[in-house]
């Protein structure tokens, strides 16, 4: 089974969980059997795992994202990176093209599309494996799963089947409906469009060279910049012929908002959390190191990051997002593919940070010019190079490099420190990256 997720961009309708680096689907909010936490990338991975150990994942998604994707899941799982948006036709054909040209997937398999985030159970990707297994029975160029609605959504558009068949062509499809419109297509038998869709890769890199002048994976990377905004559906879908629908009858939710998430959480609170007898029906996610106390509360969602700290109404909580597009601020936390950091504390010359680095792992070999660095080991052990010199540091070691000097720190076992920067220009666009010696 060829799977291709689309993994989107920010979700800040989740602030302050989310950011621009730190997307929903990263979030680790679902509790596993052990009694640690997951995220939504991390739960849809293992269950595609659990359906399928041979799968091939490939992640397609943007340069941002890939640090925190690679320290999720490893370094095994596939990454298409998309230089920069350009809505979903050329994201999967960007995609197709390398999962042809890169992982060497034959012209003649079928892959299956689908989102990063959907909250369903493995029902779903025993669905996703039959789909890919219609699609390639070639009797149509398009298998899309659609979903049987719950209500009268206006946020999904909708794909009326010919029949009410399990597998059916389609008779049409249809935007976004107001919810008085929706009710008439869910009368006659309309399946919401969840964005999934199996095909087999020659038909989809057809399309690609149809509408790109392309000659391969590279050549499409490389003028991606060039390339038109359009999406898939509007590009492919909605003009193909011989296209079918699966019908889809599980679990299926979209977690998009704080009103819908916390409908999936296990338990409603994470972290540190006190709630007084007096609370009905409240969420709270603490990511904090301080303690958070509701009383007296009622169908009312409560997020604190080091990003900021959010109360809302869980209804009114689905309008945050032209609050949130108008703060301007610093990225305060972040995964990468080595570990992750928290910003601790900002002056305005000045940036201190806690840094966790995984063991074996390391960052690039790099240098700023326009800032000096201090290291301060708290924990753990670690190598160091400053300038091609190597040094073993643990607990207590204090390492200065001055603007311009090339370093890097790798870890023995998990290593953690507290990171100075000290400069009047710090910006995460001064590094200079190097080739290890």
């Amino acid at each position: 089974m060829n799977i291709i997720l689309l993994s989107g961009g920010s979700g800040k309708r989740l602030w302050p969980l989310s950011n621009d680096i730190r997307s929903k689907q990263f979030i680790k909010i679902f509790k596993t059997e052990s009694g640690d936490y997951e995220s939504m990338v991390q739960r849809v991975y293992r269950q595609i795992k659990t359906v399928d150990k041979d799968a091939t994942v490939t992640i397609a998604t943007s340069k941002a994202q890939v640090s925190a994707i690679h320290n999720q899941l490893g370094e095994d799982v596939g990454v298409s990176v998309e230089p920069c948006r350009r809505d979903t036709f050329p994201a999967i054909a960007l995609a197709t093209s390398y999962l042809h040209d890169v992982m060497g997937v034959p012209s003649d398999e079928s892959v299956v599309v689908c989102p990063v985030d959907p909250y369903v159970e493995d029902d779903y990707f025993e669905a996703i494996k039959r789909l890919g297994e219609q699609a390639s029975k070639s009797e149509a160029n398009l298998v899309l799963m659609g979903i049987e609605p719950t209500y009268p959504s206006e946020k999904y558009g909708y794909i009326i089947p010919s029949t009410q068949d399990d597998l059916s062509e389609v008779d049409s499809f249809k935007e976004k409906p107001d919810a008085k419109t929706a009710e008439e297509y869910i009368r006659k038998g309309a399946l919401w469009n969840g964005g999934v869709f199996a095909y087999k890769l020659e038909y989809v890199l057809s399309k690609a060279h149809e509408l790109i002048d392309f000659t391969d994976y590279q050549d499409l990377f490389d003028k991606y910049d060039t390339l038109e905004k359009i999406s898939f559906d509007y590009a492919v879908v909605e003009k193909e012929p011989k296209i079918q629908v699966m019908r889809f009858s599980g679990e299926w939710k979209d977690l998009g908002t704080w009103n819908t998430l916390t409908e999936a959480m296990d338990q409603p609170t994470i972290g540190d959390v006190t709630l007084n007898d007096t609370c009905e029906g409240v969420n709270v996610v603490n990511e904090l190191n301080v303690p958070v106390i509701c009383m007296g509360l009622k169908d009312v969602v409560v997020s604190a990051s080091p990003e900021g700290i959010l109360v809302s109404d869980k209804e009114q909580s689905s309008y945050i997002k032209p609050y949130v597009d108008k703060i301007d601020q610093q990225v305060m936390f972040a995964e990468k593919s080595w570990g992750s950091f928290r910003v601790l504390d900002v002056e305005e010359e000045s940036l201190t940070i806690k840094v966790t680095l995984n063991p074996g792992h390391g960052m690039y070999y790099h240098s700023h010019m326009r800032r000096d660095e201090i290291w301060n080991v708290i924990s753990g052990t670690g190598i160091v190079m400053l300038d091609d010199k190597k040094r073993e540091v643990g607990v207590g070691d204090i390492i200065e490099m001055k603007a311009g000097t090339r370093h890097t720190v790798t870890a023995v076992t998990e290593l953690k420190m507290i990171e100075v920067q000290i400069g009047d220009e710090i910006n995460v666009h001064d590094k200079t990256k190097y080739e290890k010696p």
